[in-house]
């Protein structure tokens, strides 16, 4: 790549000596390569663990007694199908329950993705103070991915 860069950029620019070139282009070379060493351990730690649906089914009936997330049914708290992606508060099926706290947030702008949704289930007192789940939470990240991974899945998997 380097060669096709230098071969380029000579025949664009015949009157620039090649030791000069050389030189220009290591330096350039060696700040990408220092800026890539950089970022590679903020972004690996910033990176959410993939998830697994399967194991999600799991980690799920942890929500059960609560939620539904196959059928279009409520419980004592609203159903998750499709709520990747869904504006916090806004079931409609669900209107009349949800916490005042819950609805501010989705007023507030809060949607549904995955990022919103792991930090939820990680602490949802934190998250949306005052907000009736009594679920303390998940405190595993993979379980975590995983449950996230199940809820949007869909059709919904099941166990082999």
């Amino acid at each position: 790549m380097v060669l096709v860069w230098a071969s380029v950029c000579l025949i664009w620019r015949p009157h620039i000596k090649i030791g000069v070139f050389l030189m220009k282009t290591a330096t350039i070379l060696a700040a990408f390569v220092a800026v890539a060493a950089l970022a590679s351990p903020a972004l690996a730690e910033d990176a959410a663990p993939a998830g697994d649906a399967v194991k999600g089914i799991d980690v799920f009936k942890k929500c059960m007694a609560c939620h539904d997330a196959v059928g279009d049914k409520n419980k004592v708290g609203p159903n998750l199908a499709g709520v990747v992606g869904r504006t916090a508060g806004t079931l409609e099926s669900f209107a009349a329950k949800y916490s005042q706290p819950m609805k501010d947030a989705g007023a507030g702008g809060l949607v549904w993705d995955e990022a919103n949704i792991a930090e939820y289930l990680k602490d949802p007192k934190v998250k949306i103070p005052g907000n009736k789940m009594a679920f303390a939470g998940l405190k595993k990240d993979d379980e975590i991915a995983n449950v996230i991974a199940y809820l949007k899945a869909d059709p919904k998997p099941t166990k082999p």
